[in-house]
């Protein structure tokens, strides 16, 4: 039996009239080839369903063509009121600024996320992914990120990209609000931390370990 993975990717396209945003394509790219290459069953999905848009930030020149070759996978996304956790093995969210605006309340993300780690199934977030996570609570109340090591696009990288002036929030200070650990290494460096089956990755550049995490624990 292939092992199956839910993707869950934002709908939402501003910031600003002026500033584009969506998912960070990379970070969806080298996710879902690395799941690809290992056999996985992989469903896209976003909180409205339909496109998912690409943050034109994320796509230069010199992009791989594989990860190019993974932006028709976010053309008609799955609406998530059409997923439920006990089909999958494991949920991923990857980033982009877009995820801070509509994965924080969005009640049927929560629930997935909640059902997916009450069930030791693995909940893995990258770069503004884990924005997914803020909303989270488990079956008793409590946050899900309540006592336990992340890590997320940092405070001093979001002030970094100059965006943070219109972001609803900061990740890393929203996270440390809610009693998670933030562990953080240099801004821009590969970092991601590990507590149980719960995966976290710090930017773009932490994509590759997290979704590497996901595979040796799947296997």
């Amino acid at each position: 039996m292939s092992k199956k993975v839910l993707m869950v990717v934002t709908n939402h396209e501003k910031i600003t009239d002026e500033q584009p945003t969506g998912i960070w394509l990379s970070e969806f790219g080298e996710a879902y080839n690395e799941f690809q290459k290992h056999g996985y069953e992989v469903t896209v999905a976003s909180p409205e369903g339909g496109r998912s848009p690409v943050d034109p930030g994320s796509v230069s020149e010199d992009e791989p063509q594989e990860i190019l070759d993974t932006k028709p996978h976010l053309e008609n996304t799955t609406p998530l009121a059409d997923v439920e956790a006990e089909d999958y093995d494991a949920i991923f969210l990857p980033g982009g600024h877009g995820t801070m605006f509509d994965f924080p309340d969005n009640e049927k993300l929560q629930k997935l996320l909640r059902n997916f780690y009450e069930a030791d199934k693995i909940v893995a977030a990258v770069c503004h992914g884990p924005a997914g996570l803020v909303g989270a609570t488990l079956s008793n109340g409590e946050p899900l990120v309540k006592g336990k090591r992340v890590n997320a696009f940092t405070d001093a990288e979001e002030v970094e990209t100059t965006l943070d002036q219109h972001m609803p929030f900061l990740l890393e200070s929203k996270l440390n609000e809610l009693g998670a650990t933030f562990v953080s290494g240099p801004n821009w460096s590969e970092h991601y931390e590990v507590d149980g089956n719960l995966i976290t990755g710090q930017n773009p550049q932490s994509t590759e370990v997290v979704a590497k995490e996901v595979v040796k624990q799947l296997n």
